[in-house]
């Protein structure tokens, strides 16, 4: 099979993938070597050897004309640094979620997720079906920014807890590694938020500098030994039902890319977003069980706080929207393909999930 046939029947096969015309590498096609710095550690295998697959995709993709170095937090520029890096062309691209940013611009969360927002199976379809991905990718030309989503973590937990959440009054002045929207929703609860790397997560929860962290889900935190030093694990993560994690890449380097390049980038950017999910859904149920074994008390919240963030998630996203015309523009398209998504999920997924998880914790089997 010639090299572009190979790329285009791949590109239409990935799941979940837009079309992607893929052209044949040509002989002329120059070297291209990329930094490519991570906000995440070496030591989360579930993205970090995600990311080295990525790489050996592409090299094997363009045959070995495009060459991407990996680097981790820390390495060439900080962890939640990674956009600066790429705006300003000190790397040529950058791992990271776009909430970490929502400091220079709120309509950055978009792409990564709302608290209360779509399951990840409908934040993909909205990116990539809904119109979502063109809609950011708009908003993301103005920091000089190409857009890949990258990876789906699924639905997260709701974190690691010193003390039992067990009324509202338990969330008021408790010091919390939170970032994203979820941080203001929980500011305004009454919790005092930290944005802290995922390196420093551990010592800090240690040393009491926050009481409580939430991270990802069981087979990350796991990895990071949280339940070393906080046994109460608390779900769900209602501020991360569905995460994207993505990459940013200069704009300036992205447009000297070849098209079979970009091609390669946009077709393993889709394998990759497929790699870490399998693998959280694969891992979890077994880390949550040994999490168990080892301490950790699974707990959920109550209702009181589930309420009380749900009304107060949506009434901050109508304030922001009244003042910024990105975030607008980007949410009234994201609300109106939630709207009609959970329509369908409510009769037909969630029925059927509801109905199973009920039959087997009756009849265990």
């Amino acid at each position: 099979m010639q090299r572009r046939d190979f790329l285009r029947t791949a590109a239409l096969g990935a799941a979940g993938s837009a079309a992607l015309a893929a052209p044949a590498v040509a002989a002329g096609d120059p070297k291209v070597k990329w930094r490519w710095t991570s906000s995440y550690p070496r030591n989360l295998t579930s993205s970090y050897d995600a990311c080295i697959t990525f790489m050996e995709r592409i090299r094997t993709l363009t045959d070995g004309g495009f060459d991407v170095q990996l680097f981790g937090p820390g390495e060439l520029v900080p962890p939640l640094d990674v956009l600066d890096a790429v705006q300003n062309g000190t790397v040529e691209a950058g791992y990271t979620a776009t909430y970490f940013y929502i400091g220079k611009d709120p309509t950055f969360v978009m792409a990564t997720g709302l608290p209360f927002g779509m399951n990840t199976r409908q934040m993909v379809a909205w990116m990539r079906k809904g119109g979502g991905r063109e809609l950011f990718q708009e908003f993301m030309d103005g920091f000089n920014i190409h857009y890949t989503p990258m990876g789906l973590t699924g639905a997260q937990m709701g974190g690691w807890y010193r003390k039992p959440i067990e009324s509202m009054d338990d969330m008021v002045g408790l010091k919390m590694r939170i970032g994203g929207f979820a941080s203001e929703i929980m500011r305004r609860i009454g919790v005092v938020p930290q944005l802290i790397a995922a390196g420093d997560i551990y010592p800090a929860l240690e040393r009491g500098t926050i009481d409580a962290v939430e991270y990802v889900g069981p087979y990350d935190d796991q990895t990071l030994g949280l339940y070393k030093v906080a046994k109460y694990y608390h779900f769900p993560g209602w501020w991360e039902g569905g995460i994207n994690v993505g990459s940013f890449v200069n704009q300036q380097a992205w447009q000297a890319l070849p098209e079979a390049y970009k091609a390669a980038w946009e077709l393993a950017a889709v394998e990759m977003e497929q790699n870490i999910l399998t693998t959280y859904d694969a891992e979890n149920g077994k880390a949550l069980r040994e999490l168990v074994s080892r301490g950790a008390e699974l707990r959920p919240f109550p209702q009181d706080v589930m309420s009380k963030a749900y009304e107060m998630s949506f009434a901050y996203y109508d304030e922001i929207a009244a003042e910024n015309p990105n975030f607008k523009r980007i949410y009234e398209s994201f609300s109106e393909f939630r709207k009609q998504s959970l329509l369908w999920f409510r009769v037909g997924e969630a029925s059927y999930d509801n109905f199973v998880l009920a039959e087997f914790a009756r009849r265990k089997y």
